[in-house]
């Protein structure tokens, strides 16, 4: 019959030693320190990318909107309710495009000042 090894158990020499004490991340923040500036521009980098985001929708849906009048020049003389395309498109479908992605960057950008002050309470 076999023997089953013993468990042993390790610890550090150090555990009475005394803990160095944790400095919040938020006085890291206020104290501009190096690690706070790390946690300073990784919400500025998620914020800044958000923002190209949605410039970048508002840029091609926008700027999309002549493009396609140039590549097909027999949409300008639709009409609807008595409005030329091109004016309808440009009075009631870009308004509406333009509070939408304002109301999409303010839930993401608060999700994401939410994030990171979650991050800053458990660390």
């Amino acid at each position: 019959m076999s023997e089953t090894a013993r468990r042993v158990r390790v610890t550090s020499p150090r555990t009475s030693a005394a803990r160095a004490q944790r400095v919040p991340p938020a006085r890291e923040i206020d104290a501009q320190t190096r690690l706070g500036e790390v946690y300073m521009s990784s919400l500025v980098r998620s914020q800044l990318r958000l923002a190209l985001l949605a410039l970048t929708a508002l840029a091609v849906f926008v700027g999309g909107i002549p493009l396609l009048f140039w590549l097909v020049p027999d949409l300008s003389d639709v009409e609807v309710l008595a409005v030329p395309l091109p004016w309808f498109l440009l009075a009631f479908a870009a308004y509406p495009f333009l509070l939408l992605v304002g109301w999409l960057y303010v839930r993401a950008a608060e999700r994401n000042e939410r994030a990171f002050t979650d991050v800053l309470d458990r660390s």
